[in-house]
């Protein structure tokens, strides 16, 4: 299960340059993973309120392949390539049309409010389970 995210982009994204800024493209994984998430059915603030449970970043491994540059069109992808008790392993590819831009594997943990480990909920481990397969 691939799930992608078609963004542009803008004049803000770029360096002096006039490609976009290496830290942008944590920026463009990071919407992904949100819309990702969303697209489980999992409502990230609700999880927050309900169960006190937050996801957050512990690794990420990025190669910088290609440069993208002002308003080109660009499709992050996300897949799951682990998932265990309290982690999951992505891998996000941001491309322009064929061609491979920027490659990351994503390494997310699930913690308390109090940044103490929490297990991934049942539900969300479940939704998770066909894309392991």
């Amino acid at each position: 299960m691939i799930h992608s995210l078609a963004l542009r982009v803008y004049y803000e994204d770029t360096d002096l340059a006039g490609i976009v800024y290496y830290a942008n493209y944590l920026k463009f994984i990071e919407r992904a993973r949100t819309e990702w998430v969303r697209s489980l059915g999992v409502d990230q603030g609700r999880l927050k309120a309900e169960e006190g449970i937050v996801f957050a970043v512990r690794r990420v491994e990025a190669d910088y392949l290609r440069p993208a540059r002002f308003d080109d069109e660009l499709v992050v992808e996300t897949r799951v390539e682990a998932a265990s008790g309290a982690r999951v392993v992505l891998e996000q590819v941001v491309s322009r049309g064929r061609e491979r831009l920027f490659q990351s594997v994503v390494t997310l943990v699930c913690l308390t409010e109090a940044g103490a480990p929490a297990r991934l909920p049942a539900e969300l481990r479940r939704r998770l389970a066909p894309a392991l397969h």
